[in-house]
């Protein structure tokens, strides 16, 4: 099993969630609804874009409030839904996965995180879900950088030379940090894209822009590159859940503390 850690606080699993009392929720989210910048699917309340500043810093010293980023220029974009074929297997070395957003609430804090599936959909162990607390594949294959670049948030490198045979798909998540505690969701994000690179040169392969942003969603599946007869495609998602990373664990197959 593997413990998913909360990023300011205590450990996160199903035992400290459900002893959490429904008199303490109900305290926080009012507290919250005083909050200037606080906004519901049906009462949007903006920040202004000069007030949303990168002020709030996690135990782990990443920021929980990112300040606002112009999204790169996507020169190959694909739409939601679309499959293009990027190489055969064998033949493509490596590739990098950069993403990027911004968000409408400073409390939408955004991660990355990427499940290697074998051929039944399912991670063949727990160490195969990289994420901020575990930020390489076991056969080292797939790296993620929290820290991003000057272009991207979250860069997350493959070698696919080195990829476990048995692992047939990569989807690339990202989830929202405590979306549940605050009532945060993904109509609170913009700005959404996914950029496949060539990892030699950082040619755009393809990319794609997110468009919908759903209410009801805390955790985005925007993109997946999976093998297909021996070729590897990337296909653009865009779709989500209401889960939060512990359970879309569970999704995938991930055994949580």
């Amino acid at each position: 099993m593997i413990n998913i850690p909360m990023k300011v606080t205590e450990s996160y699993n199903r035992n400290n969630i459900s002893s959490i009392s429904q008199a303490n929720i109900r305290q926080a989210l009012s507290a919250f609804d005083n909050f200037p910048g606080y906004c519901t699917p049906d009462r949007q309340r903006p920040i202004p874009n000069h007030t949303r500043q990168d002020t709030t810093t996690s135990a782990g010293g990443k920021h929980a409030a990112a300040s606002r980023r112009k999204p790169p220029a996507l020169q190959s974009l694909i739409q939601k839904g679309q499959k293009v074929n990027i190489g055969a297997a064998g033949q493509l070395k490596a590739v990098r996965i950069a993403m990027g957003w911004n968000t409408t609430d400073p409390r939408c804090d955004i991660d990355l995180s990427a499940f290697l599936l074998n051929a039944s959909g399912k991670v063949p162990g727990d160490d195969w879900f990289v994420f901020y607390g575990q930020t390489k594949s076991p056969d080292g294959s797939v790296s993620l950088n929290t820290n991003g670049s000057a272009e991207d948030r979250e860069i997350a490198d493959i070698d696919l030379v080195r990829l476990n045979p048995g692992i047939k798909k990569i989807v690339f998540v990202l989830t929202i940090n405590e979306a549940f505690t605050y009532r945060l969701n993904f109509s609170m994000a913009e700005d959404a894209y996914i950029r496949l690179l060539d990892s030699d040169t950082g040619r755009e392969i393809c990319s794609f822009l997110l468009t919908d942003y759903y209410a009801n969603v805390t955790s985005m599946m925007l993109g997946e590159l999976y093998l297909y007869n021996d070729t590897w495609k990337f296909n653009a998602i865009g779709n989500g859940v209401a889960k939060d990373l512990e359970r879309l664990c569970q999704l995938y197959g991930v055994q949580t503390n």
